[in-house]
């Protein structure tokens, strides 16, 4: 059993730092919020001062956060992760973050004596609850080797995508293309609507035809075709539309640094910049079909 230090114990983090205990590892926590750090220290983690204690002695440190500037601020500097932690420490960040910045982390995890993974995830909370989350992975091989043991305890599909950053690219390019699918699922169903053709007649037609996508077979934006997809508990998030936002700028930001044209992803982020705006953040990103439909 490995002694893990794990940082960021927010809706994501925290379950998935109660798998790593009952697998039966030594876990060292932090959170800047006191009430969700104890919490995890009441299944039986140590809790930290600061957040550098969760790299005494550890031989993984695994983080859950925010954003790029959460990473760089914890991780770097004289009283960063990388200083703090014994020489050859693994390092795993699941925070979906920059590209960039994930390759900035890695080379500098190296200069420090560390190996590190970006290893951004997708399966919500409740996969990370069931331990059922999939896990996207950029790193060396000798890395990833290091971390797959410990993703495994976490998730049930752990998919090596490449070199440095590449977790992060995987991430962002396969939420985009969930942020587009979604809102067409959505006008699809609206359309259908307002021409008087019943959502569960398009849903038994279009799932078995060439409109078939996960949107609609598993997160079905209606009531009642998929009863278990968020609209069927009044848009109740499994991932908020202030999350798919952020990811979507994450794309649009990406493929502007390399030139890629993007006009679906570029528009999918002006429509949800446009629902968290009006109050949505925390709603279901499949809910912004109540925009599309001119509801309030």
């Amino acid at each position: 059993m490995a002694k893990i230090g794990f940082i960021g114990l927010g809706n994501m983090g925290a379950p998935m730092a109660r798998n790593l205990l009952k697998a039966g590892h030594a876990v060292q926590v932090y959170d800047m919020s006191p009430t969700a750090q104890r919490a995890v220290e009441a299944d039986g983690a140590t809790g930290c001062a600061l957040h550098t204690d969760v790299a005494r002695d550890a031989e993984v440190i695994i983080s859950m956060l925010p954003a790029g500037d959460h990473v760089r601020s914890v991780m770097t500097g004289e009283d960063g992760l990388f200083a703090k932690a014994p020489r050859g420490c693994l390092f795993i960040d699941c925070s979906t973050i920059d590209v960039s910045t994930a390759r900035d982390m890695e080379s500098q995890a190296a200069e420090a004596g560390h190996l590190m993974v970006d290893a951004p995830v997708s399966g919500g909370v409740g996969g990370a609850t069931a331990g059922t989350l999939t896990f996207m992975v950029g790193g060396s091989d000798q890395a990833f080797a290091r971390a797959q043991p410990i993703l495994e305890v976490m998730g049930k599909t752990i998919v090596h995508a490449g070199g440095p950053g590449n977790g992060q690219a995987a991430k962002i390019c396969n939420n985009m293309l969930l942020g587009i699918s979604m809102i067409g699922t959505c006008e699809a169903f609206a359309l259908a609507e307002e021409l008087g053709l019943d959502a569960q007649r398009l849903f038994d037609i279009a799932s078995k035809s060439s409109g078939q996508c996960w949107s609609m077979t598993s997160y079905c934006p209606v009531p009642g075709p998929v009863p278990t997809s968020p609209a069927n508990r009044d848009y109740q998030a499994g991932f908020t539309a202030q999350m798919m936002l952020k990811d979507l700028k994450l794309a649009v930001e990406a493929a502007a640094r390399v030139g890629a044209p993007v006009p679906l992803g570029s528009a999918a982020a002006q429509l949800y910049s446009v629902f968290v705006g009006l109050g949505s953040a925390g709603v279901d990103f499949s809910g912004i079909i109540r925009m599309l439909k001119g509801e309030k």
